[in-house]
């Protein structure tokens, strides 16, 4: 069975700017019209998913040992 290629976030991104871009431009039929919003709506939800993920790794500091743990900003008011 062959793998499913993984669409890169920034493709994704684009090809859900195509898929707005074609609606706003009310040229598409009402059945394309679901279908388009159908799929921005599951390429929304995975962009958002992706994102939440890279947030997490971000919000996390490598300690000495190799562990992660969560970043909390310590600075000190004057």
């Amino acid at each position: 069975m062959a793998k499913e290629k993984e669409v890169k976030f920034e493709e994704k991104m684009q090809e859900l700017e195509n898929i707005i871009n074609e609606l706003e431009n009310g040229e598409v039929d009402l059945d394309s019209s679901i279908e388009k919003y159908t799929k921005a709506m599951k390429l929304v939800s995975e962009c958002d998913e992706k994102l939440k993920n890279i947030e997490d790794q971000v919000n996390q500091i490598v300690k000495e040992d190799g562990s992660l743990e969560p970043f909390t900003n310590e600075a000190t008011e004057d």
